[in-house]
């Protein structure tokens, strides 16, 4: 055979194996329909076929015709998935030709303050936009919807949202969203139509919102905002109801913007009614405490003015009552009966106490450090004991009072299954109780502050408290070390031990020149009377040596030409106190009054005495907000061969303990200088007397309060005098000013801006001031 007939041969051979590799050609579904025997997918890039299938409303065997075609398409377009389907018949097989839609490469957010990234980036995974997944064009207009949404509900009505979506290679985008926030709408104008018996000023004051005033750049008060709006036509509703306003009704509320969308317009028109008086009161229902106690809770009688705040507090007042009883789930609801025509309502109290509920299991999470034991020790709710909902509180309480916990809290959930049944679950925050520290300070009225220490109040979590501590500042250098156990028995009786070495040098404590050498210690116990008193007595030894210099004053020289320079002194250490306070750092309510003497017996060189008494109350005004005022007086004198106080145990005043505005320790009587003839430097005296005012306050801008910060206003009061002195009120000394404590992790940050009153020619004043790293 030539070589062009085998060429020849091989192009014809070639030609028949390439048509037998071509399918047989795709037709459209006829009318009759067909039996399917298998399902072909072609386009699939990135989605699964089993997706598809399962989305498919058409299986294998299923009989498909052309009613059935819209069927499929539907069902394939809404699993957004794709951008185009077209079917086809070969053979008995269903050809199904899908266009994918591109995924999401790449999402940029841009321009947002008011919410954050994070939070949008969560909206929009909840919509379906995230990388990796399909792009669906629809799920730009619902964000676009619901950011306005949320924009509008702020105020924001000139916010504007601008969406780019940019072609990528293989079947990606690129998603640009450009977010213009604009300014918030703020109130031109707030008005109350309706109202006869109260006026616009006092309604208004009553709200959140407000036109704009001096302080608005502060608060903010003066922009829009959707749900504080709706939170004052709460506010006003409750206002007339607890003013017995029983028909109040808001009738319609307008908001109305500027075209250029910077200013609103609110009108809320209302119908006050008529004031409803209480005409009867009367509880029903099982009362399972004596109804005496419970008729003492009602604070509405007959001839008042019907108030719904005090039908609540009633209510809640005996379901308080009946969960001391043991009554956990006792339902107590207050229900007028109101007559129009003489505007009057019958009161009625339905109790139903439920069964008396018991605990099963008391637990605590949060606590790391702490032992159980050192906190089911402080519980006053015992298991398997009847539930007290004032026992709770009072566990509670005292949690916050060990001082180891910025926060507790307490759940008491029922027992599923059982219907007299309850948990006590207790979750604490534990703070920093302890520290290993070796660092520098300063203090207005110690100077640099050189310290090394080791302390521990909750040490190894055994609730005790430990410290070995070096400290050296202008004045003082102190070595010590201490050690207390909270519960040296079971029944909750303290002991504590001390030892200290001390050297002074009072000239740089602003005092006269003298410097002393001591060392000694203590032993003490504290015996619980009652949940809130306690009565505490303790031995102490101290020698002390004084030690003069060329400006040592008269005072000084002629006490020690009395008494000698060195002392043993045997102190006697008595206290009584009462303690109601809720927490041990930064309390906001309940009381301090406590009296305590300690007396140098006369088996030592020096004899004197020395009282205080301390009243100290808060009262809280809301979570956030507490008035403190407190009040100390102190006395001491000598006896025996001792005719005076001995000078370096007189009282002092001035600084942040006592009064804030004066230098440490500078008011009072002052040492008579012989170089001058005149008065020299500040001496102290044998009585005290302070008094301070303080007003608690969240910090602004934070919306989380932190439990290890406060700030205050204050106006403190006081003066010590000496033996010759006459106690007279002009000769207290006032300040007022601000002040912030911060309990940092390397100790006490204090500042006071103070502004002194009366001072007088020798006093002297300092307006500025603060300490850090310094004991709290």
């Amino acid at each position: 055979m030539s070589e062009s007939l085998r060429l020849l041969s091989r192009c014809v051979l070639a030609l028949v194996l390439c048509l037998s590799l071509v399918p047989s050609t795709v037709r459209a579904v006829d009318a009759d329909g067909f039996v399917v025997e298998d399902i072909r997918l072609n386009g699939l890039q990135r989605i699964s076929p089993g997706a598809v299938l399962i989305a498919l409303p058409v299986r294998v065997g299923d009989r498909f015709d052309p009613q059935r075609s819209s069927d499929v398409i539907r069902a394939l377009f809404q699993t957004e998935f794709f951008s185009d389907v077209q079917l086809g018949r070969d053979g008995d097989v269903l050809v199904i030709d899908v266009v994918e839609r591109p995924s999401i490469a790449e999402l940029n957010i841009t321009g947002n303050k008011d919410i954050k990234t994070e939070d949008l980036q969560k909206g929009l995974r909840e919509a379906g936009l995230a990388v990796g997944r399909v792009f669906v064009p629809s799920a730009l207009d619902q964000l676009r919807q619901e950011l306005q949404r949320q924009y509008f509900a702020n105020g924001k009505y000139g916010m504007d949202v601008e969406t780019e979506v940019a072609d990528l290679p293989r079947n990606r985008v690129r998603i640009d969203i450009v977010i213009s926030e604009g300014d918030v709408a703020r109130i031109r104008q707030i008005n109350i139509v309706g109202n006869q018996v109260f006026d616009d000023d006092t309604l208004r004051n009553a709200f959140e919102l407000s036109t704009p005033n001096l302080l608005s750049f502060i608060t903010g008060n003066d922009k829009y905002s959707r749900q504080k709006l709706a939170g004052d036509l709460e506010k006003l509703h409750a206002y007339y109801l607890d003013r017995g306003y029983l028909d109040f009704d808001i009738t319609s509320t307008q908001v109305a913007i500027t075209p250029d969308k910077r200013e609103i317009y609110i009108t809320i028109n209302v119908d006050e009614g008529q004031q409803y008086t209480v005409d009867e009161v009367k509880l029903s229902g099982n009362l399972v405490v004596e109804p005496e106690e419970l008729v003492r809770l009602v604070t509405l009688r007959p001839g008042d003015v019907f108030s719904r705040k005090a039908m609540t507090e009633t209510s809640d007042a005996i379901s308080e009552r009946l969960g001391e009883a043991g009554y956990a789930f006792a339902n107590v609801n207050g229900l007028p009966e109101v007559d129009t025509e003489k505007a009057s309502t019958k009161l009625t109290f339905f109790v139903d106490p439920g069964k008396r509920a018991y605990v099963r299991r008391i637990s605590f999470a949060g606590n790391q450090k702490t032992a159980d034991e050192v906190m089911r020790r402080e519980m006053r709710q015992m298991e398997s004991a009847t539930f007290s909902s004032a026992a709770v509180e009072r566990s509670r309480v005292r949690l916050e009072r060990l001082g180891f916990f910025e926060d507790v809290t307490v759940e008491t959930p029922a027992v599923p299954g059982s219907p007299d049944q309850v948990d006590v679950n207790f979750t604490v925050k534990e703070r920093a109780s302890g520290s290993i520290s070796a660092g520098v300070g300063f203090g207005q009225g110690s100077g640099l502050l050189l310290n090394a220490a080791v302390t521990q109040n909750n040490f190894l979590g055994t609730g005790d408290s430990v410290s070995v501590n070096f400290s050296n500042s202008d004045y003082a250098r102190v070595y010590s070390v201490a050690h207390t156990n909270p519960y040296a028995t079971v029944d909750g009786v303290s002991r504590s031990v001390s030892a200290f070495l001390r050297t002074t040098d009072a000239a740089d404590a602003n005092l006269t020149e003298y410097d002393t050498d001591s060392f000694g210690g203590s032993w003490g116990y504290n015996v619980p009377l009652s949940e809130f008193s306690a009565f505490g007595f303790g031995l102490a030894f101290e020698n002390t040596k004084i030690g003069t210099g060329d400006f040592t004053s008269q005072d000084v020289l002629d006490f020690i030409a009395d008494n000698g320079d060195s002392y043993n002194i045997f102190k006697l250490n008595l206290s009584l106190a009462r303690d109601t306070r809720n927490r041990a750092i930064f309390p906001d309510r309940g009381a301090l009054r406590r009296l305590s003497g300690e007396i140098a017996a006369p088996l030592g060189d020096l004899q004197f005495y020395k009282l205080n008494f301390t009243e100290q109350h808060y009262f809280p005004f809301s979570d956030t907000v507490s008035l403190m005022v407190s009040g100390t007086l102190g006395y001491g004198d000598g006896y025996g061969d001792t005719t005076a106080l001995s000078f370096f145990e007189n009282f002092f005043a001035g600084g942040f303990r006592t009064l804030r505005g004066f230098k440490d320790n500078t008011l009072g009587p002052r040492t008579f200088s012989a170089f001058t003839d005149s008065d020299g430097d500040p001496f102290g005296g044998d009585r005290l007397i302070l008094a301070r005012s303080e007003l608690f306050f969240p910090v602004p801008f934070m919306e989380q309060q932190s439990k290890n910060f406060r700030l205050s206003v204050f106006a403190d009061a006081g003066n010590v005098f000496g033996p010759d002195d006459s106690l007279k009120v002009g000769e207290l000394r006032y300040s007022t000013g601000m002040a912030a404590v911060w309990i940092s992790p390397f100790g006490a940050i204090s500042i006071a801006i103070a502004q002194p009153f009366n001072e007088g020619p020798q006093d002297e004043t300092q307006r500025f001031q603060f300490s850090l790293g310094a004991g709290f």
